[in-house]
């Protein structure tokens, strides 16, 4: 997987779960693809700054950027020094 532009304009549904089962949100947000170097199954999602403020504690995550529609399980996030926030998901 190639990486896209930084300025990519993406839709983001993302699963949160609360005492009251699994709540989705959802929010448009500019984004970046990543590849995960030490596992190449997975792929990074950089979301730019300003972030849902939630979204750090994201378990699954739908994305629609570029035509293209990926989904998953998200296995680790992690704040950026840019504001950003990187969330390694696994696809399902």
């Amino acid at each position: 997987m190639t990486s896209t532009q930084p300025t990519s304009k993406a839709h983001l549904d993302y699963g949160l779960d609360t005492l009251f089962g699994r709540v989705t949100k959802s929010a448009e947000c500019q984004v970046a693809l990543e590849q995960v170097e030490h596992d190449p199954a997975r792929f990074a999602l950089r979301v730019q700054s300003p972030l849902p403020p939630d979204l750090e504690q994201a378990k699954t995550v739908l994305v629609r950027v570029e035509g293209r529609r990926l989904t998953g399980i998200v296995r680790h996030t992690e704040r950026q020094d840019d504001e950003s926030l990187k969330l390694e998901v696994e696809p399902e």
